[in-house]
């Protein structure tokens, strides 16, 4: 689809905004993780709307957070395809969401021992026995 450039934003700009390089956007591009068509301008210049900017935002969010690209894609062509299908679109949602709360749940511990271990680092340091660290092992208690 080939358009003036008033009110879309160039790949550069994108990337800018999103922190994504020009070729990850071409690579989400080619993998069809866009809810429509990239447009171009007359030059062939792909062409951006705020609204697939804000979907590039959550598509990063998605990711970061451990969502495989084919269940984004499948997102992105649920919405291409249109009503009728908002509940296996929930469904995916609700799926990474339990992923994604289990993967708090296994930080949130993690982030407990290494508090502990930090404790018993000061603790040793303070008391001017530190280079008893590690003599029986990782004390952790």
């Amino acid at each position: 689809m080939k358009v003036s450039p008033t009110n879309f934003l160039t790949i550069g700009q994108v990337s800018q905004q999103t922190g994504l390089t020009p070729s990850t956007l071409r690579f989400y591009e080619r993998e069809k993780l866009f809810f429509a068509p990239v447009r171009r301008d007359s030059a062939g210049r792909r062409l951006f709307t705020e609204e697939e900017v804000e979907w590039l935002r959550v598509c990063t969010k998605l990711r970061s957070s451990g969502m495989p690209l084919t269940d984004i894609k499948r997102y992105a062509q649920l919405v291409i395809d249109g009503p009728g299908n908002e509940e296996e679109r929930l469904a995916i949602l609700r799926e990474h969401e339990e992923r994604v709360k289990g993967q708090v749940a296994d930080l949130q511990d993690a982030l407990a021992v290494i508090h502990r271990k930090v404790e018993i680092y000061l603790s040793h340091l303070s008391q001017g026995d530190a280079d008893q660290l590690w003599t029986h092992g990782p004390t952790c208690k």
